[in-house]
């Protein structure tokens, strides 16, 4: 039996490297480890020898938070490969998990609830009203998490 290695699993297949100077606004860049969205690039040039030196603002793309990065122009940074994949959403648990279903029929039973508390509201709403919803899963570096919700209409 053949097993398909899944996207979280294959460790080198997370992050891919790009030179820093490339890295735009909005992309992606792991800052300490973690996914990043770019808010901010800006380039310094140092001296006259010296190479120019990006310092990159991102937001963790799962907690929210702000980190901060300064690397030499020329030097590879790491980039995470993120994924968005939108399921159909079954079920709310009472402690907070959400139950999903895949393209293949499955279950998908791991992920919590968004702790955004916008979108946490719109989907507890919208269960509630028996509303078909579909969620976006955003994946990146092993972790994921629902970062938005579609509606198709009423069941």
């Amino acid at each position: 039996m053949h097993h398909f290695e899944s996207k979280a699993d294959a460790g080198a297949s997370k992050t891919y490297p790009q030179q820093a100077g490339t890295i735009r606004k909005n992309g992606y860049i792991v800052i300490k480890g973690r996914p990043c969205k770019v808010v901010e690039v800006s380039t310094s040039k140092t001296g006259k020898h010296g190479h120019a030196k990006c310092h990159f603002v991102g937001i963790d793309i799962f907690t929210g938070k702000k980190l901060e990065d300064i690397l030499p122009s020329s030097h590879n940074c790491d980039v995470p490969h993120v994924n968005r994949t939108d399921y159909q959403l079954i079920d709310i648990s009472e402690d907070g998990f959400v139950s999903l279903l895949t393209e293949n029929g499955n279950t998908k039973d791991d992920l919590r609830l968004p702790t955004d508390d916008n979108l946490l509201t719109q989907i507890k709403d919208g269960f509630a009203e028996g509303k078909d919803l579909v969620v976006s899963v955003m994946s990146a570096m092993g972790e994921e998490q629902i970062c938005g919700l579609k509606d198709i209409g009423p069941k």
